[in-house]
């Protein structure tokens, strides 16, 4: 299924550092919702991503948004991830994949010639009345966040 910009996200209820299940409704009139797929924690990719969205807090602090990472590590991995790097934003896991296949991003991906299934790194910018804003799918790390900052403008 792809996302489309203008319609409603999927509802999700995810396990999260926070040590609660955190819900999208939770924001819902509240705040805007960065919801970002990464493959894994901790891998070089996901880390530059995470750090890159970390060092951008504040300004998305400031537009009223909220950062939520989710990938299928288990919460061990995500707590362990986010205290090495100082993560102020909440990670969220997905071990049976359910968000992760409801928003369209568990793909076949190849590496060396080699298929496999994995998360394919794909941001939805979610606005306050719980509508997909603008979906940034087959994510390329680098400016990424100054990317997702820019399209807030229009927000």
């Amino acid at each position: 299924m792809a996302l489309q910009e203008g319609t409603a996200a999927p509802e999700f209820s995810l396990p999260s550092t926070e040590g609660k299940d955190i819900r999208l409704s939770d924001y819902r009139k509240k705040k805007n919702v960065i919801l970002y797929f990464y493959p894994k924690d901790d891998t070089p990719g996901c880390t530059q991503e995470a750090c890159d969205f970390r060092d951008s807090a504040r300004d998305f602090g400031e537009k009223d948004t909220v950062v939520l990472g989710v990938s299928p590590d288990p919460l061990l991995s995500h707590k362990s991830f986010q205290s090495k790097f100082k993560l102020p934003f909440t990670l969220l896991s997905d071990e049976k994949k359910e968000i992760i296949k409801k928003y369209g991003v568990w793909k076949e991906k190849s590496m060396y010639g080699k298929k496999y299934m994995g998360v394919e790194r794909t941001t939805v910018l979610i606005d306050k009345a719980g509508k997909i804003y603008k979906v940034f799918p087959k994510v390329k790390v680098a400016g990424h966040a100054e990317e997702v900052l820019q399209a807030m403008e229009q927000l």
